[in-house]
């Protein structure tokens, strides 16, 4: 009976032993916020990690990149930042002076993880049928200055609507004069315009190459570099993240082979 009770003492203490050496893996919640024009792509890649790391789970925001950046500002819980282009990014980044975009003096970016991730290009698209017969940037400007066309475009506090503003002035375009003439109609983020075209409910519309690319539509021009400059998706950790090391992690793999090809299969490119 001794023995017995002996054996059993030692083998409790045994499986005692082995709980306590065995590494409790705790399950983990992360918060991304997007640029809406990754969508789909993201989407695709927060499936994919549930094989890297099946104890993160990722939630994603989708939404135009001000608006997301407003929401960071007024303490929405957020631990990795997604932006369309720089400036937001810039806003919230305590590495950056006034003169470098930062002119609230914001501090939201986890110093040492800000990297750019991708790059996306600007394009002219009509809907199906392509009713006005666009063929080019030069065109739709001759008939913006003649108000025969009807373009969608961006608001002024979302990427694309600033890479759009950017297209007019290029063109000499003055963008107050066209909205006043009626030539212009406008969407909160880039899915909206994306959208007025697809139903025709605009002529033509201004979005991003990956844009296009999910919706099917036929992209009828593409913007140069000196038109509208680089467009650029720099991606960071937000410090004020309860789990760094889960973020950084995730952060690095949006870099990978694996998730890149994703981003790539739509039209991103890895940014360099």
């Amino acid at each position: 009976m001794k023995k017995r009770m002996s054996f059993i003492l030692a083998l409790a203490l045994l499986v005692a032993l082995s709980a306590c050496g065995e590494k409790k893996t705790e399950a983990v919640e992360l918060t991304v916020f997007a640029a809406a024009s990754m969508t789909e792509t993201m989407d695709q890649i927060i499936e994919l990690y549930k094989d890297v790391a099946p104890d993160v789970t990722i939630v994603p925001n989708y939404d135009s990149s001000g608006t997301l950046k407003t929401q960071i500002q007024e303490g929405a819980a957020c631990d990795i930042f997604i932006s369309a282009a720089p400036k937001q990014m810039n806003q919230l980044d305590a590495a950056r002076d006034a003169a470098g975009g930062n002119e609230e003096g914001l501090d939201f970016v986890l110093q040492g993880t800000r990297v750019d991730l991708l790059e996306n290009k600007v394009t002219l698209l009509a809907p199906e049928g392509n009713p006005k017969g666009l063929g080019s940037f030069e065109q739709l400007a001759d008939l913006l200055k003649s108000g025969n066309v009807l373009l969608a475009m961006g608001n002024s506090d979302v990427p694309v609507g600033q890479y759009t503003q950017k297209i007019l002035t290029y063109y000499e375009l003055e963008e107050d004069a066209l909205a006043a003439s009626g030539v212009l109609t406008y969407g909160s983020n880039v899915k909206e315009v994306t959208t007025q075209v697809s139903e025709g409910m605009a002529d033509c519309g201004i979005i991003y190459a990956t844009d296009a690319f999910s919706a099917g539509l036929t992209i009828v021009d593409e913007a140069s570099a000196e038109m509208c400059g680089q467009v650029i998706y720099p991606a960071a950790v937000i410090n004020t993240t309860g789990h760094e090391k889960q973020a950084k992690a995730f952060l690095e793999y949006l870099q990978s082979d694996e998730a890149m090809s994703v981003f790539q299969s739509v039209g991103f490119s890895p940014a360099g």
